[in-house]
């Protein structure tokens, strides 16, 4: 990795885990096509719903990966394979946990969580079902996850790929079966996205088992020191992969409190579809730089860690310029593909889109130089600035901003946070230039 070119690095790791993620993203977003065809638009509502729940699952597991990732890659850049394999064997004991808990929680809390989060006596009981069902395979969902980044650290980013890929493309044909000829409806739905992560599991686990590479299963004892250090390391990453559920649960309460209704909710599913892709090919290109980003801080690499980081942020924000176009200028025929009957929806989802991407081109930026800094000991500021776009911007905008400019603003809440965090961020990453590089051996720090 230290010999290679940061276009090299790029493409190894940043390609594969980014299309292994838009992969992985059709799981929810296959659901819906065929949820709402074969459905219709209260359907589409009651995934609505559950997607904060999906999401928030999501982020826990993203957490786990993204902290044990960055403790191993800085332990193989050290030099000290048999402490990444000790990391790894606490990370799975972690992701075990967590899947129990999930499973728990879902099964008995499923009902109270829907009402909780907004759904209406009509849509109750779909998005019950579809909650519970994803629930029950939480803990595989999260082996899922943490295995894909365990192989990209272990220097197999393709096989991580392919195992998203096909998992994905399992979840495809699943769903058709289940939802027309066994007529399973929303539970069919559910039903296939669960089975998804299963292929994926079983594609990556033997590998686990061999002595190729520097990852493999060995005895260790889940110690609380490293626990608490991936936990810590991986928030950030929580609260990045979070801020897609967050941000839907906002806006949905935004939206039914400005009267948008049902038409509301589903008008925003499909552009929540579009945002997921969106924010999935940039978690994807910053995720698979995680690794490379963490060896060459360990190895104490100063010119390639810079080169590597400059190189990245031009490619995202060159990528998301053209995305947001792509979707201001084509989202109706996209939106057609979930609800080819329902034109009024199809108009109002396409108009509303055009306002709510025409700034999101600069969440790419944010999410690299988040993951940057919780790669290279500037946890703190990463952490910040994901709770800025997150947790302070957007219930800001979505809630107060309506009463001054009318309820059509709403739609423009999402780019504008993106905007105001992109600038602080710059003046962050502007204002750490000029500190001196510590490799991570000597103190844990880096250039911006």
């Amino acid at each position: 990795m230290l010999d290679s070119r940061p276009s090299r690095i790029f493409k190894t790791y940043a390609i594969p885990q980014m299309l292994g993620l838009v992969f992985n993203s059709m799981y929810f977003i296959v659901d819906g096509m065929f949820i709402g065809n074969r459905l219709g638009r209260d359907a589409l509502a009651a995934v609505a719903i559950a997607v904060p729940v999906i999401e928030v699952l999501i982020a826990l597991s993203l957490a786990l990966t993204g902290g044990a990732s960055i403790l191993i890659g800085r332990s193989l850049g050290r030099g000290k394979p048999e402490a990444a394999r000790r990391l790894m064997m606490s990370s799975l004991m972690m992701a075990s946990l967590l899947g129990l808990v999930t499973l728990a929680v879902g099964q008995f809390f499923t009902a109270p969580l829907a009402r909780l989060l907004g759904a209406t006596p009509e849509i109750l009981l779909m998005a019950v079902d579809y909650l519970r069902l994803i629930l029950l395979f939480s803990p595989v969902l999260v082996f899922s996850f943490l295995l894909g980044g365990l192989m990209r650290g272990d220097g197999k980013p393709r096989l991580a790929m392919a195992a998203m890929t096909l998992g994905a493309l399992t979840n495809i044909v699943l769903d058709y079966v289940f939802m027309y000829p066994l007529d399973m409806g929303i539970k069919g739905a559910a039903l296939a996205t669960g089975l998804g992560p299963v292929v994926s599991v079983l594609i990556l686990l033997p590998r686990f088992f061999t002595r190729k590479g520097h990852l493999y299963f060995c005895r260790a004892r889940l110690k609380l020191k490293e626990a608490g250090q991936m936990l810590v390391l991986g928030f950030p990453g929580f609260i990045l992969e979070f801020t897609i559920g967050l941000i839907t649960l906002f806006y949905n309460l935004a939206i039914l409190r400005e009267g948008y209704g049902e038409v509301g909710l589903a008008a925003y599913l499909l552009i929540g579809y579009l945002m997921l892709l969106m924010l999935t090919v940039f978690l994807g290109l910053a995720e698979g730089l995680q690794p490379a980003f963490a060896y060459l801080f360990g190895a104490g690499d100063r010119a390639r860690l810079q080169a590597l980081k400059q190189y990245s942020i031009t490619a995202v924000l060159s990528l998301g310029i053209l995305l947001s176009l792509l979707i201001i200028l084509f989202s109706g025929g996209f939106f057609s593909l979930f609800t080819g009957d329902d034109p009024a929806l199809i108009s109002f989802a396409a108009t509303q889109s055009r306002a709510y991407f025409s700034g999101m081109f600069l969440s790419g930026f944010n999410i690299l130089l988040i993951i940057y800094w919780q790669s290279t000991g500037f946890a703190g500021k990463a952490l910040y600035t994901s709770l800025l776009r997150s947790l302070a911007l957007p219930p800001l905008l979505l809630f107060v901003l309506p009463g001054l400019l009318g309820s059509h603003v709403i739609w423009f809440a999402h780019p504008i946070s993106e905007a105001v965090t992109a600038v602080i961020t710059l003046l962050i990453m502007l204002r750490l230039r000029s500190q001196n590089f510590q490799p991570a051996l000597v103190k844990e720090g880096a250039p911006s």
